[in-house]
Parts: structure tokens; sequence; C-alpha cells
């Protein structure tokens, strides 16, 4: 448990006096999720929630991504970007919760409704707090994160133009303790591209391989190999995972199929060893093939880069962290997490950070709780203010101080 008695009352005692309307706002997001690139029903609650509140706003053509503008009173000055995502997953939710999803078969299950709430919670506090700004914030409201390149049809359609000087977003963990924030600087988390590799060999019957050129062994080979690629080409110290989540062929017991296919995901941490790891693969599978007399088409579909935090933006997180929560509230992670996030498209045009903030309940297991895309995640709303409250800390002190 966190000590509540070193926190700094001001800003975050303001953050939970609005915890009602956070809450409100994550819970009817919740209710009704919403996929992809188009989420017009998240973009208006979020419209009508910060309707009363003095804002600037930009809507997106190509998706329902908002960005909403604050100019403080004490004249012009830095620009800062804070960014929450809005959409949800393709699975079913059992939460039992009152506010659990209507819509079946969607879920936030990775937490973007109270990304969401916070943004908006951090909204309303700098709102609050406007005349003593100098410059400007950008409160980004983006959908399309989970796998849909949300943030680069942003950066893309020029809703962030001019680009700010600074850039910072929260991502729940509710397998993490409650109130925790946890950042590193540099890779924080890694790129994410899809492979699908085309094994193509000559059916037969089954009972008479001799006369067919099996796509299956051939694939399996390629499936072994690239292990072996993985832990002999690449430094442990720069690490790079490859999986393959899936393998098909055939279409009974007794034929070979004329061709396997083999699907799945290239993970890496630098741009060197993405790039790499691309080349690799594809050499890799075309040789073996060849090596039997067949074909191997391989084809990577790129997804979002390399998550690479500023040294300064996670420093200003420790510090702004240290003296609204408390010391005992920050934790420097000693590695990055090889899972991927589009606010990497972000980083790689602005300087900033992204920080984790753990929501399970106080007192609980948080390691045997259940993760982000789980259909029983859950999230302890009591943790939600803190969000908030970080996410205005950090507007307020760049836009006060720059990195200095």
């Amino acid at each position: 448990m966190l000590h509540e008695s070193l926190l700094a009352p001001t800003l975050l005692d303001q953050a939970r006096a609005i915890v009602g309307d956070i809450v409100s706002l994550r819970r009817a997001i919740h209710a009704e999720p919403e996929l992809g690139l188009d989420t017009p029903k998240t973009r208006d609650k979020v419209r009508a929630a910060l309707a009363d509140l003095p804002l600037a706003w930009r809507e997106a053509k190509t998706t329902s991504g908002l960005v909403a503008t604050l100019n403080g009173g004490a004249g012009a000055g830095r620009t800062v970007l804070l960014r929450g995502d809005m959409d949800a997953l393709p699975m079913p939710e059992e939460t039992g919760l009152d506010f659990a999803s209507t819509i079946a078969g969607t879920m936030h299950a990775c937490g973007h409704d109270t990304h969401t709430a916070m943004l908006a919670g951090a909204a309303r506090l700098l709102c609050a707090r406007a005349g003593q700004l100098r410059g400007e914030v950008r409160f980004m409201f983006q959908p399309g994160e989970e796998g849909f390149h949300g943030a680069r049809h942003m950066l893309d359609e020029g809703l962030l133009n001019p680009l700010p000087e600074a850039a910072f977003a929260l991502h729940i963990m509710p397998n993490a303790q409650h109130g925790l924030v946890a950042g590193r600087a540099g890779a924080l988390m890694a790129s994410a591209d899809q492979f699908d590799i085309v094994v193509e060999g000559r059916g037969g019957h089954a009972a008479m391989p001799h006369n067919a050129l099996d796509p299956v062994p051939i694939a399996c080979e390629i499936v072994m190999a690239l292990q072996a690629l993985v832990a002999r080409q690449f430094d442990a110290a720069d690490p790079v995972v490859a999986t393959v989540a899936r393998i098909e062929a055939g279409t009974a017991h007794n034929v070979i199929a004329d061709f396997a296919t083999l699907k799945g995901t290239l993970r890496s941490l630098s741009p060197r060893h993405r790039a790499k790891l691309h080349a690799s693969l594809t050499q890799l599978a075309t040789g073996i093939a060849q090596a039997h007399g067949a074909n191997a088409k391989v084809v990577i579909t790129p997804g979002f880069p390399v998550t690479l935090c500023d040294p300064r933006a996670v420093a200003m997180g420790e510090a702004v962290t240290t003296d609204l929560f408390g010391a005992p509230s920050w934790r420097t992670l000693d590695a990055p997490i090889m899972g991927a996030e589009d606010f990497s498209y972000v980083l790689e045009q602005i300087p900033g950070a992204m920080f984790f903030l753990g929501v399970a309940h106080e007192g609980v297991d948080y390691h045997n709780c259940p993760s982000i895309h789980s259909p029983r995640m859950m999230v302890d709303e009591a943790a939600l203010p803190r969000g908030a409250a970080l996410l205005a800390g950090l507007a307020e002190r760049y836009l006060a101080s720059g990195w200095d």
C-alpha cells in the first residue's frame, strides 16, 4: 500500500473532487465499446462531458479522432500534448459489472475507457487552473489504437500541427500495484509486425509422399530454424521475439497439401534489429524452401514502431509522481515490455513518454489479477483520479519549466 500521507494535497485533491465525473464517463464508455477508427458514440460522450469547458475543438475527417486545445491565461508559451485512446477490443466481457459491455463480442479490455476518462479529467483540472498556465495544452482523444494505427492517421491528417514540443500518455495495468506509476527511458515497448509465409509444394496422396512435395515438414523446419535465428543472430541485450502463432495446411488425413501457411508476430526494441529481423526471416524461409525444391512467399506487414521515451520526459514523470503521490509511488522499469503501442508514432515526432498506472484494488494480490486483454479484467476506479492528476501535473510542469 502506498503512503497517502506523502501525497501533495492540491492537484490530487482537486482530482478526487471530480472522481464522479471521471468514473461516470468511464462507465458510459465501457458500456458501449466501439472498435477501430470509427468511434462516434465515444467521441460524442467526450464532447458532451467537456462541453462546458473553454476548449477549442478539431475533429478528424478520416477517423473519430478529436483534439481539444486549452490556451493558458498567462500568455503565449510552450505547447504540450496529452493523449488518451478510445477504442475497444473484439472480445466478450466476463466481469459481471453493472456497467458491463452491452455490445456483444466487444469489450474495453485494454483500459482505453479509463484512459479517455482520465484525460477528460485532466482537461477539467487544467481548465480550472488555466489562469496560471502560460502556453497551450492539447488533449488528443484517439481512436484505432488496437492495431488500426489511429495515432498515425491523426498525424497524417495534420490534426497535431504545428507539432507540440512535448507529449505524454498513460496506460493502466490491472495487475500492478494500486496507484503505482512506472516508466523507463529509451525503449518502453516493442515494435510489432505481422508475417505471413506461404510454403508452396506439390500435393498428392499421403501414402505416397515421394510422388509429391510435402510443404508441411518444410514449414515445420522454418518454425524451428526461426528459434535458432533469434537465439544466434541477435544480441540478447537488444532482444527480438519471433512467434509463429498459426500453421495451417491440408484438408484431410490422407492428403498432402499443395501449400502450408504460417502466420505470426515479430517484436523488436530497436529500429536496427527490426530491419534485420525482417530481412533475416525472408532469407531463412525462402532458403529452407528452396533447399527442398519448394518455394516460400513471405509478406511482412509493418505494425507499430518501437515506443521510445525521452529521458527528460521520464525524469519529469518521476518528479511529478513523487511530488503528487510520494516517492514510493514511482518505479523505474528494469526492462521494456514486448507489447506494442501506437503512441509510438507520436513519440517518433515529439519528445515525450508513456507511463503505466497500476489499478489493481488495494490489498489484493495484484500479481494474480487478470491482465489487460482478459475478459475478466477489472479496474479499481479509485486510482483514476491519480491518473488525471498525473497528466495535468505533467502538462503544468512542462509549460512552467520545459525540460529544465
